[in-house]
């Protein structure tokens, strides 16, 4: 079995920016299915393009795009820089550990200081603390994009894996798509869940009962404690990891009886469709939540085409925003 040939973008000119209607992207609980759309077709032009070395649009030549990364980071943190290099513009990176907030001054005076210093044209910031995004965007004068905060949002993630799904599947209206693993602490679930409803897929969420979220954000999705039910019919499924960072120790279940119950093996993989595909946001805790033969799988893992399509994803964001002001 091979995967499906990747569906092609369309063209520049056919994407309608004007019908985007925002100054930041803080969210994709802020977005309608066609603001989607307009991301993902946009996205897909870019991505049909990566290879290309002749390709240098530099359609924000003189932006200066101001990188906040308040939590580590390597693949969000370096998928926003390549997509600003790529559009031509210049990248600034704060080295948070070493910044006046550890000296105790405050988010808002620290990032009041930098955007009167440096006069950003945009702002991509991780916090830890919810909704800080929205907190800065209400401060300045450029658009925000939300890298992750919390464990209440994190778009660019959800839009990417979005992208992948609709390149290598043709579609998403119609799917199945199980979400398994830590939901409760996972941002990237939360986006997702929101994201892939919107675009017609139908969502489901597998975890034991301690890691499954007290509320859901469509009454559309499904909830399984069982591996074994909740894989049935499934076109697609996303492993997560375990948000240790974020639990309470008494909530953090043994990485051997996690995997034994929620591990995502061959065997569990064969409960789903036979062209199911595979994915997982990354970092991966390999034998914990995913089986090595399975995200190593040529077949059926699209774990690196997630991170490929995080630069064109996030090139396509960046235009909407800048192009738009």
């Amino acid at each position: 079995m091979t995967q499906p040939e990747i569906v092609k973008g369309k063209g520049f000119e056919k994407v309608d920016r004007q019908k985007f209607g925002h100054d930041h992207l803080l969210g994709t609980k802020n977005l309608n299915k066609d603001e989607i759309e307009i991301i993902l077709d946009l996205a897909n032009y870019y991505a049909d393009r990566l290879d290309d070395k002749a390709f240098k649009p530099d359609i924000l030549r003189g932006n200066i795009i101001l990188s906040l990364f308040f939590e580590d980071s390597t693949r969000t943190r370096t998928s926003f820089e390549m997509a600003a290099k790529r559009l031509g513009a210049e990248w600034i990176n704060i080295d948070i550990a070493h910044s006046s907030v550890k000296k105790g001054e405050s988010l808002l005076d620290t990032v009041l200081t930098l955007d009167a210093m440096l006069r950003p044209d945009a702002i991509i910031m991780r916090h830890s603390e919810f909704a800080a995004p929205d907190f800065i965007a209400g401060h300045v004068n450029c658009p925000v994009v939300n890298a992750g905060d919390s464990w209440r949002e994190h778009p660019t993630q959800a839009l990417l894996d979005a992208l992948t799904i609709r390149r290598h599947k043709g579609k998403i209206e119609g799917l199945n798509i199980a979400i398994c693993g830590d939901v409760a602490h996972s941002r990237v679930a939360s986006s997702n869940m929101d994201t892939l409803v919107k675009l017609g897929a139908n969502v489901r969420v597998i975890a034991p009962p301690l890691l499954m979220p007290k509320k859901l954000p469509h009454d559309s999705i499904q909830m399984f404690t069982s591996m074994e039910e909740g894989l049935k019919d499934c076109d697609i499924v996303m492993m997560l990891r375990l948000q240790k960072e974020r639990m309470l120790d008494a909530e953090i279940p043994s990485e051997e009886s996690f995997f034994a119950d929620y591990g995502l093996t061959l065997e569990r993989l064969d409960m789903a469709k036979p062209d199911a595909l595979v994915m997982h946001p990354g970092p991966m805790n390999r034998n914990v939540e995913i089986a090595d033969e399975v995200a190593d799988d040529p077949q059926r893992s699209l774990i690196l085409n997630q991170v490929r399509n995080g630069v064109p994803t996030r090139m396509a964001v960046l235009d909407l925003l800048l192009k738009n002001k």
